[in-house]
């Protein structure tokens, strides 16, 4: 992992510097209380209580070589995630704390999250050391750790290039969980695919041998507790196949595995965290490649449901896979299903990259999860399964087409043909999500992006916790 584990401990009052967090609004309040050389250093720094301002301020006394921090937010009574993350970034490293006994509550995640270093291929030394947040409220450090760690595994998982992360990778993560929390680990690979789960192997058969396709399965749990699976759309690499696309379009195609970094990451979450559901895991590995191999438009695959799948654009792949997932996870009777896909440019069109589109069978669950991402700064944006639209993906020589022609509601024309998958009367919610960051922001570099997990997480808890 490249985030420590002990950036948030307990304060036990031992020595920190302190920080006090404002707004435009009480900033001048605060400043009445400073000494003119306090008040003129904050106005050198350009200081007035702004978002993500951080201001270094010494001590009244000259002789005394203490200091304080300032941090720019926009409520200080009512912080957020991202609050403090700029203050992780910018400080010098050392030990901080909230100044007159106020606690850092939700923006302990982005304390962690904000000195997230992605360094397998470049080391960027920092002599100083990390930044530690002291708060009294001890009983919640394990969670905000679990929860940082688990969107830092995200970030980790994407960022990796796709030599380094292709479908064997995703099989060695998944082994690596299931050794720490003494989970069942199955996998199918290669042409064992062609019989069970013959869309993963169709799109997968094209990569070389070393990037030869998976099916990876996760169980962990007492048969006692409700069964949830996860899955996670894990296509390493995404050319487009024969449909193939640009060189710019290939471009962040090392993230399209996206849905399975957060697949595997609440996996583990869950398990660490003992959340008492008996859990299926599934993730279908791939890499979409082009060789003489490569499935072709106008081929029509079988699929694990048995539904027969008429091929119109080989980029629409990642559909395909999840199909024979959702499948086999319907298999076993599960009382919610969770997937997540870097599934649609549709979805990045209609919401940007910052929120994933949700889809869900059942009301009260797509509120549910919309609550509980509100609460905890990971706001998914619930999108219609029209089932009038399901008519686009009617084919003339199979059971259903893997795409639509009009170019209208693309997001939920890839989450219906996903539905004819998922077993009749399953709660079912679906996450297309960006998994990338585009610019760096207070506690989320440029890169892989934790989008809808902490939402599903936390719903999870609150339904099964």
């Amino acid at each position: 992992m490249t985030i420590a584990p002990d950036l948030i401990q307990p304060d036990r009052g031992q020595d920190a510097t302190p920080i006090h967090l404002v707004n435009t609004d009480t900033f001048e309040t605060f400043a009445k209380g400073l000494s003119g050389p306090q008040r003129a250093a904050l106005e050198a720094q350009k200081f007035n209580g702004g978002g993500y301002q951080v201001g270094i301020v010494p001590a009244k006394n000259t002789d005394d070589e203490s200091w304080f921090a300032v941090g720019g937010v926009a409520d200080p009574d009512e912080l957020s995630a991202w609050c403090m993350a700029k203050l992780a970034e910018q400080l010098p490293a050392g030990t901080y704390r909230r100044a007159e006994n106020h606690q850092p509550g939700p923006a302990m995640f982005g304390w962690m999250t904000a000195q997230y270093r992605f360094d397998r291929y470049r080391k960027e030394d920092d002599p100083e050391g990390p930044r530690i947040l002291l708060t009294k409220d001890a009983a919640k450090i394990d969670l905000v750790t679990a929860e940082a760690q688990a969107a830092s595994l995200v970030r980790d998982l994407v960022n990796t290039p796709a030599e380094d992360m292709g479908p064997a990778a995703l099989e060695d993560e998944a082994e690596r969980i299931a050794k720490a929390y003494d989970a069942k680990l199955e996998v199918a690979r290669g042409d064992t695919l062609e019989k069970g789960f013959p869309m993963v192997h169709a799109v997968g058969r094209a990569a070389a041998r070393s990037h030869a396709p998976r099916l990876i399965e996760l169980d962990w749990g007492s048969d006692d507790h409700p069964r949830v699976a996860i899955v996670g759309k894990g296509v390493c690499f995404d050319s487009g196949g024969l449909s193939m696309k640009t060189g710019r379009g290939m471009l962040l195609m090392k993230k399209d595995m996206g849905g399975a970094a957060h697949a595997l990451a609440l996996a583990e979450l869950i398990m660490k965290t003992g959340l008492k559901v008996r859990l299926h895991c599934v993730v279908p590995a791939v890499e979409n490649a082009v060789a003489g191999n490569a499935f072709r438009p106008g081929d029509v695959l079988q699929t694990r449901k048995g539904l027969t799948v008429e091929i119109s654009n080989t980029d629409a792949e990642g559909r395909l896979i999840l199909g024979d997932a959702l499948t086999l996870a319907s298999e076993h009777d599960p009382e919610l299903i969770i997937d997540f896909a870097t599934l649609t440019g549709a979805a990045r069109v209609a919401l940007g990259p910052d929120l994933p589109a949700l889809m869900a069978r059942r009301d009260q669950t797509a509120e549910q999860l919309i609550a509980a991402g509100k609460d905890h700064d990971d706001e998914p944006w619930r999108l219609p399964l029209q089932q009038t639209y399901a008519e686009w993906l009617k084919s003339e020589i199979a059971d259903t087409d893997n795409s639509h022609s009009n170019g209208f509601a693309g997001a939920s024309v890839a989450g219906l043909f996903l539905d004819k998958f998922v077993g009749e009367n399953i709660d079912w919610a679906h996450f297309d999500t960006f998994a990338w960051n585009p610019q760096a922001r207070p506690g989320r570099s440029k890169g892989g992006a934790a989008l809808g997990l902490r939402a599903a997480f936390h719903m999870l808890r609150g339904r099964y916790g």
